[in-house]
């Protein structure tokens, strides 16, 4: 693998973890549910939420960046935050119909909510995801990059091989054994 791209997998693992831990929490402490794996796969991680953080980076990484001015007002913030719920709550859409494609359901319900679309979205958990986003985007991604800028390439090579094997040995493991 490529060094971008092992960064980029690094990331993806990372998110996925974070995403899992969100979820967690949600459930046992904020809803007091209790525990239950919220991810498809077996191990701790949410997948959707590495490939949302990957196609957030991918699309509003450059417009970050860029210096968008209403009068005095950095509009910019403002763009990626709109930006963000919007991908995020596509993103989610699209994983519903798939996981209800592949499983005959989908692993949330955001019928309690107002303004959802078939339990599927809800314009509550998408300005959640908006408000993540942004913390992502502008607080942890540039640690993670530095961090991963300053990894030696042998432990970058060797951190991205190991979690690929176990993510794969993962995904053999839930879409053939069980």
């Amino acid at each position: 693998m490529g060094k971008k791209i092992q960064e980029y997998f690094l990331y993806f693992m990372c998110y996925s973890v974070i995403g899992w831990c969100y979820e967690v929490f949600l459930e046992v402490v904020v809803y007091r549910w209790g525990f239950s794996n919220r991810g498809v796969l077996f191990g701790p991680y949410c997948t959707i939420y590495g490939f949302g953080a990957l196609l957030l980076i991918f699309t509003l990484g450059g417009l970050k960046k860029k210096k968008i001015y209403l009068g005095k007002l950095p509009a910019a913030p403002f763009l990626v935050f709109a930006g963000i719920v919007l991908i995020a709550t596509a993103v989610e859409l699209a994983a519903s119909y798939l996981m209800e494609w592949l499983y005959g359901g989908w692993l949330w319900d955001y019928t309690r909510f107002h303004w959802n679309f078939e339990g599927r979205i809800a314009f509550n958990p998408s300005i959640r995801f908006g408000i993540g986003g942004m913390v992502f985007l502008y607080l942890l991604q540039p640690v993670l990059e530095k961090a991963a800028g300053r990894m030696p390439q042998t432990v970058r090579k060797t951190a991205a091989g190991l979690l690929a094997a176990i993510l794969a040995a993962d995904m053999v493991y839930t879409f053939v054994f069980r």
